[in-house]
């Protein structure tokens, strides 16, 4: 009895599928249960040529079955930059762009790739095993091919990082002597020796300033401000926006001095056009009932009448802190007068130890009219001076 045993292989890179033919011999030996077994035949002979069906992604992207990752990134490249349909105005340009990025997520994931060279786009669909029953891998294509294309140039510049270039043929991009300085966020940033004219890239959006009110005893202890900001933020597919709320915490240290800028980078808006923008905030001092501020310093005026601003009187001054300072004077005082309170005033921006000082000027009150008698008392006391 003469059986023929096949065993299939997988489909080379030249398309066929090779398989193994055995032809063997079975004899019965008379008197004995056992068989002899002989090998008559073994060799590889080319079957049919079988081609799985579906797509043939390898001609999609012009790539040939044994290409490596590298290539296959760099042939992604030249044909997404080509049938773009932003860029691209031919009727079939979204469907050529989108089988363009189907064909790159299966043949760069070496699972997808090694299921489709087996069982072909069906295999993929269908469910194929890696590793046995009850291991199935199932496909989740198709998704986005912008976000995809988005993904492969580093996320948020897309294609106008290489669309303002007009390149000699599709392959300049990636000729190695030709010269290009590559920015994570701007894309071409120069070329030189090619004659082509200069790259466009986003640039980033104007700062969005915001003036912060800060009362006078958050400057004195330090505080941190929780700001709620709109803006809008570009979505995956580069073009349209979507807006979002965020919630910004805007620390304050002590001393910090009117003016002083806060930045948040790339907080702002985001368009198509441009990247994010800086969210910048810039410290003002809010109205005091009681001081105006003068650097670390901070000044009261004490009003005071004719009668003490002569005879002499004490002052209760307050401070930041709710504290009452008396303050002694006993020589006459003149309007304008300035008396200082050291240390009392607000924390120093680079010595948050040392504290400036509280300033107090004099406003004396003049009464609006004297009764004669006092008059002539205040010319006799006043005789000598």
């Amino acid at each position: 009895m003469v059986l023929i045993w096949t065993q299939f292989g997988v489909k080379h890179k030249n398309g066929n599928v090779r398989c193994k033919v055995r032809v063997m011999h079975r004899g019965d030996s008379s008197g004995s249960s056992s068989s002899a077994e002989s090998i008559k035949s073994e060799q590889d002979t080319p079957c049919l040529s079988i081609k799985p069906p579906g797509k043939d992604f390898y001609k999609v992207l012009g790539v040939s079955p044994d290409s490596n990752e590298d290539e296959i990134k760099k042939a992604y490249r030249k044909m997404a930059l080509k049938f773009h349909p932003d860029k691209n105005s031919d009727a079939d340009a979204e469907d050529r762009f989108k089988e363009i990025a189907e064909a790159y997520e299966i043949l760069t994931d070496p699972k997808k790739r090694s299921i489709y060279d087996q069982f072909g786009e069906e295999g993929l669909k269908n469910g194929m095993s890696m590793a046995g029953p009850g291991n199935i891998f199932r496909n989740n294509f198709p998704s986005d091919p912008h976000s995809t294309f988005s993904s492969f140039f580093h996320g948020s510049d897309h294609f106008d990082i290489f669309f303002g270039n007009d390149f000699d043929s599709e392959d300049d991009l990636f000729n190695p002597f030709r010269r290009f300085t590559f920015s994570h966020v701007g894309g071409f940033t120069s070329h030189e020796g090619s004659g082509l004219r200069r790259g466009t890239r986003r640039l980033q959006g104007k700062a969005v300033v915001h003036d912060l009110l800060v009362t006078l005893e958050e400057v004195m202890h330090g505080c941190t401000k929780h700001v709620k900001v709109t803006r809008s933020r570009l979505n995956s597919d580069g073009r349209s926006l979507r807006s979002e709320d965020k919630v910004l915490n805007v620390v304050v240290k002590k001393g910090w001095k009117a003016g002083t800028k806060i930045t948040f980078p790339r907080e702002g808006d985001e368009t198509p056009n441009n990247t994010p923008a800086d969210i910048t905030f810039i410290l003002r001092d809010k109205d005091h009932p009681q001081y105006k501020r003068e650097g670390s310093n901070i000044i009261y005026t004490a009003k005071i009448t004719l009668k003490e601003a002569l005879c002499g009187c004490t002052v209760n001054v307050p401070t930041l802190d709710n504290r009452m300072m008396p303050l002694p004077c006993s020589d006459v005082i003149k309007p304008g007068a300035v008396r200082r309170l050291r240390g009392e005033g607000l924390p120093l921006p680079k010595s948050p130890s040392q504290r400036g000082d509280l300033v107090v000027e004099f406003q004396v009150l003049f009464p609006d009219r004297i009764p004669p008698q006092s008059r002539e008392i205040i010319k006799h006391s006043l005789a000598q001076c």
